[in-house]
């Protein structure tokens, strides 16, 4: 089986931290956001991803040609010249997802972190027989989304009603979609979007089938949903594999921390905490719903909240750093300094406070 995973373009929403990297190269819960799902998908016997990119592919395969060999999956580019919306890399990358086995496909978009139930997926797909599967989401405000209306005994989808005023239902699309390879003949290459224009001509014809998407859902792209996903992430691996999350008489809650990590004395570290490889925590440091990336040090006593705290940065001593504040890489934190919703450039020196968010170029 295939998987295509749209990767998209700048990352806008999640600066600074996409002035380093590409932004399914950030670092969600101590691995790359973009990794969740390829291991997923190589769970459920996916032999090949294709990464529709249209910035820094050479970054983004660099960095992937490690875990090519790691988790024995190809990886390779579908590299757009111009944005091509949602479907036009669907049909920019045909040759490489068509083969002669007829098998349907997996097509993922880059933000989304789940449970992945795919192989619940595909069978699901088999059951139907319609042309294509999409998973869907139960949110508590649909009048902000794209509301899927759907048979409810089948999942069969009648319509789409895009930020509804009036309630029609509270299921959303999910960004995970299961197609027959005949999509790819209703696809032009050109810029085009398949919510808007390939789903609804499927879902006229009867042939679109909607999966209520079992456990958690958020779409971390920005700041925000980041932090909000990362509880549900770490919630979710309580349930199922809790050896993963760190205990200790200093961790409250879900909180997980990269072995080669160091943690001070008197530390108190929790809720929601995600700690990187070789960071330094110093003794009587608070972490609350944070995540604290690669290489960071954070002083003594200093005081993290809703933050996050981009690679190789330093937090100085009796620091506060909180109300998504977010560091950028090598961003260094005086001793004794407030910020409240920072959001700081790479390579930056902070030695005032930030009283109210704002960006510090």
């Amino acid at each position: 089986m295939k998987a295509l995973i749209l990767v998209g373009g700048f990352g806008t929403r999640l600066r600074p931290l996409t002035l380093s990297v590409p932004k399914p190269l950030v670092d969600f819960a101590n691995k790359p956001m973009i990794l969740h799902q390829i291991e997923a998908l190589k769970a459920t016997g996916v032999t090949e991803v294709v990464l529709a990119i249209n910035y820094q592919p050479e970054v983004m395969l660099n960095f992937l040609k490690d875990f090519e060999a790691k988790l024995g999956i190809k990886i390779s580019c579908s590299q757009e010249t111009e944005p091509l919306g949602t479907a036009g890399p669907l049909a920019l990358a045909r040759d490489k997802l068509i083969d002669e086995s007829g098998e349907p496909f997996f097509v993922l978009n880059s933000d989304v972190i789940s449970e992945y139930p795919l192989k619940e997926m595909i069978e699901f797909h088999k059951s139907h027989g319609g042309e294509a599967s999409i998973m869907v989401t139960k949110v508590d405000e649909p009048s902000k989304y794209g509301v899927v209306v759907t048979e409810e005994t089948t999942g069969q989808v009648e319509k789409f009603v895009e930020k509804p005023k009036l309630f029609v239902g509270n299921k959303i699309n999910a960004g995970i979609y299961l197609l027959n390879p005949s999509v790819l003949d209703r696809i032009e290459l050109r810029p085009t979007s398949i919510e808007k224009e390939i789903f609804p001509k499927i879902a006229a014809e009867k042939k679109l089938y909607a999966m209520v998407l079992p456990g958690f859902w958020m779409d971390i792209g920005q700041p925000r949903d980041y932090i909000t996903g990362l509880r549900l992430y770490l919630d979710s691996l309580r349930k199922k594999s809790s050896s993963k999350l760190a205990i200790g008489s200093n961790i409250v809650g879900n909180v997980i921390v990269d072995e080669t990590a160091k943690i001070g004395e008197g530390c108190l570290i929790g809720p929601d905490v995600a700690i990187g490889p070789g960071c330094i925590v110093e003794s009587g440091v608070r972490l609350s719903r944070c995540t604290v990336m690669r290489g960071v040090r954070i002083k003594k006593h200093a005081c993290i909240s809703s933050s996050i705290i981009g690679w190789h940065s330093t937090v100085g001593q009796w620091a506060r750093v909180e109300n998504m504040t977010i560091l950028g890489e090598d961003v260094h934190v005086c001793d004794e300094i407030y910020s409240n919703g920072g959001v700081v450039l790479p390579h930056k020196e902070i030695k005032t406070n930030i009283l109210k968010p704002e960006i510090v170029m």
